[in-house]
């Protein structure tokens, strides 16, 4: 597995500090993130999903806890919409450059704006896709915001 990615180039570039760490995926898991977090031996809360969404038809990305639901009505008002609503697979891999159960939030095709889950930045570290199924990148949650520029939002249940 290659472990140089968009997403890994991007935060090289940007002098980000970050560390990869890989883990055996499995296509079938129901969900990607508790799976990667059972099999790095790391606590789900720890393991951040990136969802692509559409908050009022316009694309954004919000990155939560693997163990979390997000709420849509708290995305839209993080972005200061009405409405959000989970963007399509293809879509989302049509935007990002990155196949589904990989889609990093860092080296996307399109840069859209970007939401993290306020328990997340509480954390010592945590966990993101790498931009590749199997690939997560460890980084300290502030670095993530920066390296972002996102917003910091109650975003789940």
């Amino acid at each position: 597995m290659s472990k140089t990615t968009p997403a890994t180039l991007a935060l090289s570039k940007a002098g980000t500090p970050f560390a990869v760490a890989t883990y055996e995926y499995d296509a079938n898991a129901e969900r990607v993130g508790l799976q990667a977090a059972e099999a790095m031996g790391v606590p789900a809360s720890i393991v951040l999903k990136t969802l692509m969404v559409e908050v009022d038809g316009k694309p954004a990305c919000v990155v939560v806890p693997s163990d979390q639901e997000v709420n849509m009505k708290k995305v839209a008002a993080a972005f200061d919409g009405k409405s959000a609503n989970m963007m399509k697979p293809a879509d989302a891999e049509r935007l990002t450059g990155y196949k589904v159960g990989g889609i990093s939030p860092f080296g996307q095709r399109k840069p859209v704006p970007t939401a993290i889950e306020e328990m997340a930045t509480l954390e010592d570290e945590i966990f993101l896709n790498g931009g590749q199924r199997g690939l997560q990148i460890r980084m300290r949650p502030d670095d993530l915001v920066q390296a972002l520029g996102a917003r910091v939002a109650d975003l789940i249940r």
